[in-house]
């Protein structure tokens, strides 16, 4: 689909605009590797080969029985028995000695009845972000080969649980971002746009609503219903959706009586026409200047009820609670430096990102 000739020019801004493109180049690739986590870091393999057969056990649940074992649980693909059992195709001789038969397979001087040699494609890291690590010595541990960030206070690995978290905050960035944003944005245009009563009554809704204490309903709403995602997702667009009000409505207010406004209305266009096609555009540089001011805010949000421990439910991978683990263990220093570069990084990607857009949208701004 081509774009339009507007829409061309607003593209050729925003390429021209050196920070704003490379900063959506980053993160893009960030935010896709994110989306993939699950195949960078897991304590499953990608693909396992057992008895001639693929199996997948990212996507699917095998019992250990699948494999030649006892169990009808879910096989535990990093235990010595397990890989010692798909290594050699099911053999009763890695009940007896696993390491040692896994040592002989690799150094291919193993020989026996029936041997049909399997194998198992790793992530790269291969813990999940509630994997305990296996290592010596007392948690947090320190970065390693092993642990290219190190562990937090409860052996999990940290670089695993911050691709973990980053894809979960900025997915509910988006999520939160873009809805509020629409309510945000339909409700000031209508304030806008009739004015009157309409908008002096919304005006007092809006603000009774924005002085309700969002952290106390959220706490109390979290103490009825319990603490998961798709409710704080909720709520917090609940309490988000008037950051763009006032803007919007202000815009609309301005251009409500500009002559292309009363020229449409006197060839009788609707009013939803002229609305979200005529004036809605040219509302959209305020507009767009005040969203990073949401994303981020909304990114801090997230961090700061997980740091208070109000936010997601504590199996989640939070980047707000690896926070919290920083202030409790400072003789740990990589899990300060790793959450304040994350965070860092990401607000940054995403402010330098919306700028752009912002300048692409302005008929005023041109660049060299």
């Amino acid at each position: 689909m081509a774009l339009s000739p507007l829409n061309q020019r607003r593209w050729r801004n925003f390429r021209r605009n050196g920070r704003a493109f490379w900063s959506l180049i980053i993160f893009s690739i960030l935010f896709g590797l994110s989306l993939f986590a699950e195949f960078i870091a897991n304590d499953k393999p990608i693909l396992v080969k057992y008895r001639g057969e693929l199996y997948t056990p990212i996507f699917n649940f095998y019992p250990e029985t699948e494999f030649g074992g006892d169990f009808q649980t879910e096989a535990i693909y990093r235990d010595p028995e397990v890989r010692c059992l798909i290594d050699s195709g099911g053999l009763d001789q890695c009940f007896d000695d696993p390491d040692g038969i896994i040592e002989q397979i690799e150094a291919g001087s193993f020989a026996a009845d029936g041997f049909e040699r399997g194998w198992a494609i790793w992530p790269l890291i291969p813990y999940s972000f509630k994997t305990s690590v296996d290592r010596p010595g007392a948690a947090p541990l320190p970065p390693n080969g092993q642990n290219l960030l190190g562990t937090d206070d409860t052996k999990r690995d940290v670089l695993a649980r911050v691709i973990y978290g980053f894809r979960l905050s900025i997915l509910f960035t988006l999520m939160v971002t873009g809805v509020a944003s629409l309510i945000g944005i339909f409700a000031g245009a209508i304030q806008g746009f009739f004015g009157g009563w309409l908008d002096l009554i919304f005006q007092r809704i809006i603000e009774i609503w924005s002085a309700t204490p969002s952290l106390y309903v959220i706490i109390i709403m979290f103490a009825i219903l319990g603490r998961s995602f798709w409710l704080l997702v909720l709520l917090m667009i609940l309490f988000s959706w008037t950051g763009l009000v006032g803007v919007v409505r202000a815009e609309f207010l301005r251009a409500r009586n500009l002559e292309y406004v009363r020229a449409a209305r006197a060839l009788g266009v609707s009013n939803r026409t002229i609305m979200f096609r005529h004036m809605l555009p040219n509302a959209m540089v305020a507009t767009l200047t005040f969203m990073p001011f949401i994303v981020t805010g909304t990114i801090g949000g997230l961090a700061s009820l997980d740091f208070l421990g109000f936010g997601l439910p504590s199996s989640a991978p939070s980047l707000g609670e690896l926070t919290l683990q920083a202030k409790q263990n400072l003789q740990a220093p990589w899990l300060a430096f790793t959450a304040f570069f994350t965070f860092a990084i990401m607000l940054s990607l995403l402010v330098f990102i919306f700028e752009g857009v912002r300048d692409a949208f302005d008929p005023r701004k041109t660049f060299s």
